[in-house]
Parts: C-alpha cells; sequence; structure tokens
C-alpha cells in the first residue's frame, strides 16, 4: 500500500469516525442519565437530513449560503428529540429497562416508517453543501470538504466537554447519574436535565446529517439505523455512559471500517459488529469505561 492511499484513507476514516463520535455522543449522554438505549437516536440523523434536502434549495435561492440551514435542522432534530422524549420515553421511564428497550425499538421503526410515507422509499439528493477545493498535502489531493467536516466534528466534541464540565446544566447532567434521589435534595430538576439531554443528542445528530450530506449527498428514510447501529458500537467500544469514550469509540469504528474496506471489502460489515462481540466479551464496560458495583 502506497503511503498517499494510506494517508487518504486516514483522512477518510477520521471524516468516517468524526461522523460516528458525534452520533455515539447522543447515545451515551442519555445512557449516562437515564440508563436507557435511545435505538431511535439513529433516525434524528435521518430528519436532519431530510431538513437540509429541502431548505438547502431554499437558502440559496435566498442568497445565503447551503450550510445555513444545518441551525433549522439542529432545532427541528431538537425539538423532534424532545417530543419523543416526553410523549414516548417519559410514560415508560419508570416500568423497567425492557419496556423503555421495546419502545425505543418502536419509535425507530415509527420515525423511519412516517418518513417513507412523508417522503417516499426512494433516495433524494442533497444538493452540494460546501464547495471548496482540493489541497496537495504530502503529495496526496484532499477535499477541503473532508478537512472542514472533520474539522466541524472536532469543535463540536470540544464544545460538548467544556459545557458538560463547566456549565451549571452540565454539572447538573454528571450529578443526575450519580444520585438521583441526591440531586432532587440539592434543587436540580431532574425531568429538565433530562429534557436538556435529549434536546443536546438530537442537535448533535443534526450536525451529523450535516457531516454525512456533505461527504455522501443523498438521503434515505432508513439511513439511520445502519449509522445509528455503528454509532451504539462505537459507544460500547468506547464505554457507554462516558463521552471521552463515545469520542474515541466512533473514532475507532470510523479508521476500522475504511481500512478494512480497502484490505477486504466484504468483510468490513461483519468485522464492525464483530467488534462488539469482542468488546463484550473482553472488556463490557468499554475502552475508557469502569465496573462498578450495582447498589443494592
Amino acid at each position: 500500500m502506497t503511503f498517499s492511499l494510506f494517508f487518504q484513507s486516514l483522512i477518510n476514516g477520521l471524516n468516517q469516525g468524526a461522523i460516528y463520535a458525534l452520533i455515539a455522543l447522543g447515545y451515551t449522554m442519555v445512557y449516562g442519565i437515564i440508563r436507557m438505549i435511545n435505538f431511535a437516536h439513529g433516525d434524528f440523523i435521518m430528519i436532519g437530513a431530510y431538513t437540509l434536502f429541502y431548505t438547502i434549495p431554499m437558502m440559496i435561492h435566498a442568497g445565503m449560503p447551503a450550510w445555513i440551514s444545518v441551525f433549522l435542522a439542529v432545532v427541528i432534530c431538537a425539538a423532534v428529540g424532545v417530543l419523543v422524549e416526553v410523549i414516548a420515553y417519559k410514560p415508560v421511564r419508570r416500568a423497567g429497562s425492557m419496556s423503555a428497550l421495546i419502545t425505543a425499538l418502536a419509535m425507530s421503526l415509527f420515525l423511519e416508517n412516517l418518513a417513507m410515507v412523508l417522503f417516499g422509499a426512494k433516495p433524494h439528493n442533497v444538493q452540494k453543501i460546501f464547495d471548496l477545493p482540493s489541497v496537495n498535502v504530502l503529495g496526496v489531493a484532499l477535499p477541503l470538504n473532508v478537512i472542514l467536516t472533520i474539522g466541524i466534528g472536532v469543535v463540536m466534541m470540544a464544545c460538548l466537554q467544556i459545557f458538560i464540565k463547566s456549565t451549571k446544566i452540565g454539572k447538573a447532567m454528571r450529578a443526575v447519574p450519580q444520585d438521583r434521589d441526591a440531586s432532587i435534595l440539592a434543587g436540580i430538576n431532574v425531568n429538565k436535565v433530562i429534557t436538556m439531554t435529549f434536546a443536546i443528542g438530537s442537535a448533535l445528530a443534526a450536525v451529523a446529517a450535516l457531516m454525512y450530506c456533505a461527504k455522501y449527498p443523498r438521503v434515505t428514510n432508513d439511513m439511520g439505523s445502519m449509522m445509528g447501529l455503528k454509532a451504539f458500537i462505537a459507544a460500547v467500544l468506547g464505554g457507554i455512559g462516558v463521552i471521552p469514550g463515545a469520542m474515541l469509540g466512533g473514532i475507532l469504528v470510523g479508521l476500522i471500517e475504511i481500512y478494512v474496506k480497502l484490505f477486504a471489502p466484504g468483510w468490513y460489515e461483519a468485522i464492525t459488529y464483530g467488534i462488539l462481540i469482542v468488546i463484550l466479551l473482553v472488556k463490557p464496560s468499554g475502552i475508557l469505561g469502569k465496573n462498578v458495583g450495582e447498589k443494592v
């Protein structure tokens, strides 16, 4: 393998990994607070992508840059995330993990089929979001679009980490999973924290949709299910419930997927899912996760 091919694959893997990392952050934030796997989270990317499909032409027609449409996608995805939490998840929050899991799977199927009814099953081509030239780096021609999307992913992950560590609501998000009863006694509105978590996670999915459509300008009603599943693998690999773990897991899964495609194209799906089996057997808590005894 030549150096140029290795370097090109590295950039593509980082781009793919940044997308998975942003999606995995949504999984890990929700799990970290209410110990629930939101399998409908991947479908928020689909909602964001459809929003971009319809709003980008509007922005261009109005003489504005196409990327402005991501702000509308963020608002719509955040609103849908909050609605899903309030309507579907909140009523079953105390009914047990199995009820919550079934509800999440049902919500995922509902969103996918609703999108098929509203927009059809055929793929829709998204207009170009960024129109940037390629640059020559170490003898390799790299599209600035890809470099920009990687930069967006890094900035969003850094901003989220600062938000969680430094803001009042971020500290509340860290306090609630440690001891919910003590958080309530300290004056923290747990329901507000959970709703805010869903809003932020869904907004990150909209940014992931922007990054995905910038590289693969196509949207379908089932695009979120496959991406969501791989992002879930990334969250488990890094340590679900641990925000830096979601970032690390996303980058690793993206790199593994791209390099396996390079050497064994027919095996990349099997190896990606095999990672989940291996990590559950070897270290179920993930790379950065810690085995914590359950309180009784």
